[in-house]
């Protein structure tokens, strides 16, 4: 019995997994020009890059995929450390729509939504078209894969083992502790918080107990920043620990106005919608994340400045000659990556227009130099980084 719950949970979960990536993929690229326009604002101000950083997570359904984005913009020397901390922040919230989907229970509806978008899949010409399928047939797979898990847990109902282990996980600390541990196996928030809202269907778990594994879920999921920032330069593994630091120090301040000063924060959250644990999970990992957004926005500088103290040494030099607008870790997000292939050709081009003008200029007077050319050493003689003469 034991083994056919696991398989049947492990079912679940992949299916939940790929649904959710296929919703995601179709998402991303119906909306691939918007999201290469957002990348024009990620530059501007922090502020800017919270509302990127949410906007492009509910498309791609993946903090993890944004965060790695930002830590490849960083590594290319695009995006600053308080720019990224921005669109870090703004994939904490942007992540929680998953859980939100889950919550409105429209599992019923799941096999249409599969039949109409593997229908339009098969039968569709236009490109756009295409898209919505893979989005409807994404989302009723993510449905499949949630009532999957849930009946899986079915049989848990009175079991004694079981039970032992949920009385241990309520305790606030194991539960962060196995909140965290979940999701860095699993690598991906949504996933973890889809397992804890199947027990919630089943009537496995309340909110006063969930709450803590959500909060170690936040800081598990930083597990991919953290791996993705291997071989990256400082700046990039700074930006990887701001991650950290964010959600860890926001988890601790929740701890704390909970444990110590005894802020109903759970009880605000059953008052929204009472009765419903599984929309309580959602509400609440929301809640956590916006209100850790608001707390840490304006006192983000420290969380750069801990982020150097924790990872020490200089800022790297950007070579003379070097891809400025590409890292390997871009291409993870197809629509972006284009529009920075896009900018280096282009960059490329304009630099190889250049030289080739200042050539043939050194080719057209080299019998009668000019002053400026006569007072030059061939030898250092450059342009834009590369040895002309």
């Amino acid at each position: 019995m034991t083994f056919q719950i696991l398989f049947t949970l492990g079912g679940g979960l992949g299916l939940f997994l790929y649904g959710m990536k296929m919703m995601g993929d179709g998402l991303e690229k119906a909306a691939g020009n918007k999201m290469k326009r957002l990348l024009e604002v990620l530059t501007t101000n922090r502020f800017m890059g919270v509302i990127v950083g949410t906007v492009v997570t509910a498309i791609i359904q993946s903090s993890s995929a944004t965060t790695v984005m930002v830590i490849g913009f960083v590594n290319a020397g695009l995006m600053n450390l308080a720019q990224a901390t921005g669109v870090i922040m703004g994939a904490n919230i942007g992540t929680t729509i998953t859980g939100q989907l889950v919550a409105l229970r429209v599992t019923d509806y799941a096999p249409i939504a599969v039949f109409l978008g593997v229908g339009i899949l098969l039968f569709a010409r236009k490109r756009y078209v295409k898209h919505i399928g893979e989005i409807l047939a994404g989302f009723g797979i993510l449905f499949m894969g949630m009532n999957l898990m849930s009946t899986a847990m079915e049989p848990l109902h009175g079991n004694e083992v079981f039970q032992n282990v949920m009385t241990r996980i309520s305790n606030p600390f194991l539960g962060v502790l196995v909140g965290a541990g979940i999701t860095m196996i699993l690598q991906s928030s949504s996933a973890s918080i889809g397992i804890l809202q199947a027990l919630a269907m089943q009537g496995l778990i309340e909110l006063d107990a969930a709450i803590f594994i959500l909060f170690g879920q936040n800081i598990g999921t930083c597990i991919t920043a953290i791996l993705a920032s291997i071989g990256a330069n400082i700046t990039a593994k700074r930006a990887a620990a701001i991650h950290l630091l964010f959600n860890i120090m926001g988890t601790a301040l929740f701890m704390i106005l909970i444990l110590l000063f005894k802020v109903p924060y759970v009880g605000w959250i059953q008052g929204l919608t009472q009765g419903d644990v599984v929309r309580q999970i959602a509400n609440s990992h929301t809640g956590f994340n916006i209100i850790n957004t608001v707390i840490m926005f304006p006192v983000a500088g420290y969380l750069v400045f801990l982020a150097r103290k924790l990872v020490p040494g200089e800022e790297p030099r950007q070579k003379e000659m070097h891809l400025q607008f590409l890292d390997k870790r871009i291409l993870e997000t197809p629509p972006i990556a284009v529009a920075q292939i896009l900018k280096e050709v282009d960059r490329m081009g304009s630099m190889a227009g250049t030289n080739s003008f200042c050539i043939g200029l050194i080719f057209h007077w080299d019998k009668n130099p000019t002053p400026f050319l006569a007072n030059q050493s061939r030898k250092s003689l450059k342009f834009n980084g590369m040895m002309l003469y």
